[in-house]
């Protein structure tokens, strides 16, 4: 049973306070993933960022498994730690003045994005292990799994295309 009191006594309650923070970082990421896919200006950018909200979307929807097992059903929490980086993201993006930068000034972000969601995911997956909650732990290590594979795309994006691109772009004010 979930402990839905606001003080964190054991690791199960980390586990589930934890949950409840990846959960309202997804929903602020799918909120605004579209917004960011307009944004983009190279096609296969929008192609990966459209991967991705598909992943975000499904997350959100493996995530409610977890709920359901812990018996969670309040998620009042926000992640400040995802609102940040959203911030940061539309106020880079506002200071770029060409396509070409501002697209690998979005990648960047949503790779630190990616990093940040890699990071909590794997924990969350070694929390649930040893706690022995197998069924969660493979909930979180395959979202981990997914986050992995959005980096590796937007790394050999940002390789071969964004970043070659951005070095010399055209400005025209």
């Amino acid at each position: 049973m979930a402990n839905n009191s606001s003080t964190i006594t054991n690791l199960h309650n980390l586990l589930d306070y934890d949950a409840q923070s990846f959960i309202a970082a997804e929903v602020a990421l799918k909120n605004s993933l579209p917004e960011w896919i307009n944004w983009a200006g190279s096609l296969q950018l929008k192609a990966v960022l459209q991967k991705y909200l598909g992943f975000v979307e499904q997350h959100i929807v493996k995530m409610q498994d977890f709920f359901d097992e812990e018996e969670i059903s309040t998620l009042s929490l926000k992640n400040k730690i995802m609102q940040a980086f959203i911030e940061e993201t539309g106020e880079k993006i506002s200071l770029c003045a060409d396509i070409e930068v501002k697209d690998a000034c979005l990648l960047a972000c949503i790779q630190a994005i990616n990093h940040f969601k890699i990071s909590t995911y794997g924990t969350a997956a070694a929390f649930a292990r040893a706690l022995g909650k197998e069924k969660s732990a493979s909930i979180f290590h395959e979202i981990e799994v997914n986050e992995k594979q959005i980096d590796d795309r937007l790394s050999q994006l940002a390789e071969f295309e964004i970043n070659t691109k951005a070095k010399s772009p055209i400005y025209l004010p």
